[in-house]
């Protein structure tokens, strides 16, 4: 019996771990396969049109393994745009729903498409456990308040027995040094009366001497006179000179983000830099482009972000509906590069012909955070660039010349028009 008995026993005891391994293994399989999902979801960029618990560009995720069949997703995922065509009624549905179709994604297998609704069923359960929690935490709200009265009260008394206790010291202590004060008041006054006359005496023999020497004078003069010129100086030659301004903007857009992190193109946003005198500044439907869908939702737990929320209501942008309004106005940009109105710069003429990068003159413009005037921008600035740097001569307008010189050499006549005496920039800009 006792036989028996241990080895039951024992077999029990191995059941159990057997069991517990099995529960251990079957967890740690399911986190990764929704970790793997989540990694699928955001590498395919499905984060920028679904989200779960709130709709987008395309439908809300949450609650699709219940609405739909997983075959019938495996299906959509791999081809959306055939299942249309074939006339399933839930690919039309949708297809009516939402007006872009999704792309299809063949590269996904079946097995990673069910690790993307692990991930949603495990982002389903953490936004069911948020709002519970925050049920929770409105309901103990009347407690927390009732002892944060309490407190107050008890923390008001000790207040005030501390004060009467100051006021009283203070009151003793006020009182002795009436008695101090009023015992060596004379002999105070005195020695403040003598010092008085010393300090005055000093003074007046110091101003005499220093009048007698006129050499002495001349000299501060002298000095004093320098001094004021080289300030006025300074401060003239620094007038309109805004090196390092940098204003605040309506919206905090961010260069170092879109041109450094995302590296997009200076000329995508400032189209006029290659082709025409001003660089120009975007209008908000170039903005529109990007983020009627990217909104950096997931920087603010869920929420667009600020600052594009003030481009929505610049434009009057419903991101629900996903419709503009009427009710449209413009975003007040402030400037920050000024040139005097009688001096003439063309960006096309430095981008495009001279081959002058954008940094050349803005600066490290990928690593703002906010936009600041790098360069001087006066005159000596640009001259000083104009003598370094080589000219290219690579283009028509150079074998015109060298032709039209030529020409001269040969004693045939050359006019203004043969030298670019027609361009329209010689006399309009």
């Amino acid at each position: 019996m006792r036989n028996i008995s241990s080895v039951l026993g024992r077999l029990a005891k191995s059941i159990s771990i057997s069991l517990v391994l099995l529960f251990a293994v079957t967890t740690t399989t399911q986190a990764q396969d929704a970790a793997n999902g989540a990694a699928l979801f955001k590498s395919n960029a499905c984060n920028s049109c679904h989200a779960v618990g709130k709709k987008l560009t395309g439908p809300d995720l949450a609650g699709l393994a219940e609405r739909r069949d997983e075959a019938w997703i495996v299906k959509w995922i791999h081809n959306p745009q055939g299942m249309i065509d074939s006339g399933d009624e839930q690919a039309v549905a949708l297809k009516a729903e939402y007006a872009t179709t999704m792309a299809p994604y063949a590269n996904l297998s079946e097995g990673d498409i069910k690790d993307i609704i692990a991930y949603l069923q495990a982002e389903e359960v953490k936004l069911a456990e948020k709002k519970a929690a925050g049920g929770a935490a409105g309901g103990g709200a009347g407690a927390a308040s009732s002892d944060a009265n309490t407190l107050m009260i008890i923390g008001l008394v000790a207040l005030f027995v501390v004060a009467v206790a100051v006021i009283f010291a203070l009151n003793r202590v006020t009182k002795t040094l009436e008695r101090v004060i009023a015992n060596n008041h004379a002999a105070i006054a005195e020695a403040q009366a003598r010092n008085d006359e010393e300090t005055e005496n000093g003074s007046v023999k110091f101003a005499k001497a220093f009048l007698k020497n006129k050499k002495l004078v001349f000299f501060v003069v002298l000095m004093f006179v320098g001094l004021l010129g080289v300030a006025g100086w300074k401060t003239m030659w620094n007038v309109g000179v805004h090196e390092g301004y940098k204003p605040v903007q309506p919206i905090k857009f961010s260069h170092q983000i879109h041109a450094g992190v995302n590296q997009i193109e200076c000329q995508y946003c400032h189209g006029g830099a290659f082709k025409s005198k001003n660089a120009s500044i975007p209008s908000a439907n170039v903005c529109m482009n990007c983020h009627n869908t990217v909104t950096a939702s997931d920087h603010y737990d869920g929420n667009i972000s600020p600052e594009i929320a003030k481009l929505y209501r610049a434009v009057d942008w419903d991101p629900e509906s996903r419709t503009y309004g009427t009710n449209t106005r413009p975003i007040e940009w402030v400037r920050i590069h000024n040139l005097p109105d009688f001096a003439y710069f063309n960006h096309s003429q430095h981008v495009v012909v001279a081959g002058v990068e954008c940094q050349t003159c803005h600066g490290p413009i990928q690593d703002m955070e906010e936009v600041y005037q790098y360069s001087p921008l006066t005159m000596k600035w640009c001259i000083d660039c104009h003598k370094e740097t080589s000219v290219n001569t690579d283009n028509a307008y150079y074998d015109q010349l060298i032709e039209a010189h030529d020409k001269l050499k040969k004693g045939e006549k050359m006019t203004a028009a043969m030298i670019g005496g027609l361009e329209c920039g010689k006399c309009h800009y």
